[in-house]
C-alpha cells in the first residue's frame, strides 16, 4: 500500500542511531518510530512469563494473545502492553541478554515489521532498527547507517551503566537468518564515532535536501 515518506535510521547497538532518529524527527517535525523498543517488548513478556526465548511459536502466541497498544504521543511512537507502559523495563540486563535470540524468530519479526509498515500509513516517519532499509522500507529513497568503533560504542554502553558484551550481539545481529543486520543498497554511511547527535544530524538533513526530501519539513 501507499505509505508516506519515510526515513530510515538503520546500525549496531550503540551506534547512536536511536538518539539520532529521535533528534531527527524532532528537526523535521514527524514522527519517531523506535523499532528495538518493540523487540525488546516481546523479549521482557517472555522473559517475564518463563518463556523459552528460543521457542519461536511459544514466544509469538504469547506476543499474540497479549493486548497490545501501538500508538504515537508527542511525536513518537508509544507501546503498552496489557496496559502497561514497558518504558522502565525495556533497558534491563535481562533485556539486554535475551534480545537478540527474539530478534532472530522470523514469526516475530513477521508481526512486528507488519505493525512497524502500519504507522506510515497516516504520518511520515523517523524509523530507526536494524532492517528498516532492507526489509521494512525497503523502497524508500532515504536510507542511512549509522556506525561507530566497537570501543566508542562500549564507552557509550558503559556511560548508560550497561555491560553487555556488543560484539557477541553484532556478530548475532549479523549471522542470523531473518533479516540479519546489514547496510541497505543505496544507503549513506555516516560514521558517529567523531560526532556530536547534532552533527549526525546535519549531515543527514543536508543530504535529505540532496535527495529531494520534503524540504518544508526541515526546522533549524
Amino acid at each position: 500500500m501507499p505509505h508516506h515518506p519515510v526515513i530510515a535510521i538503520d546500525g549496531p547497538a550503540a551506534s547512536g542511531k536511536s538518539s539520532v532518529a529521535k533528534a531527527l524527527a524532532r528537526r523535521l517535525g514527524v514522527v519517531f518510530v523506535n523499532t528495538g523498543a518493540m523487540y525488546r517488548a516481546v523479549t521482557w513478556l517472555a522473559v517475564r512469563n518463563g518463556v523459552n526465548v528460543h521457542d519461536e511459536a511459544a514466544v509469538l502466541a504469547l506476543w499474540l494473545a497479549a493486548t497490545v497498544e501501538y500508538g504515537v504521543a508527542d511525536h513518537q511512537s508509544t507501546l503498552r502492553v496489557n496496559g502497561e507502559d514497558l518504558t522502565p523495563h525495556l533497558g534491563s540486563a535481562e533485556v539486554n541478554a535475551n534480545v537478540s535470540a527474539i530478534a532472530a524468530l522470523p514469526a516475530v519479526r513477521e508481526e512486528l515489521v507488519a505493525r512497524q509498515r502500519d504507522y506510515a500509513l497516516s504520518r511520515p516517519l523517523v524509523m530507526e532498527g536494524r532492517d528498516i532499509g532492507t526489509v521494512v522500507f525497503p523502497d524508500t529513497p532515504y536510507k542511512f547507517y549509522i556506525d561507530a568503533s566497537l570501543e566508542v560504542r562500549s564507552r557509550r554502553r558503559a556511560a548508560q551503566g550497561l555491560h553487555d558484551d556488543l560484539a557477541t550481539r553484532d556478530r548475532l545481529d549479523a549471522s542470523r537468518a531473518a533479516s540479519p543486520l546489514r547496510i541497505a543498497d543505496g544507503a549513506e554511511v555516516i560514521d558517529s564515532s567523531e560526532l556530536s547527535i547534532e552533527g549526525v544530524v546535519d549531515a543527514i538533513v543536508e543530504r535529505l535536501a540532496h535527495r529531494g526530501y520534503a524540504p518544508t519539513f526541515i526546522r533549524p
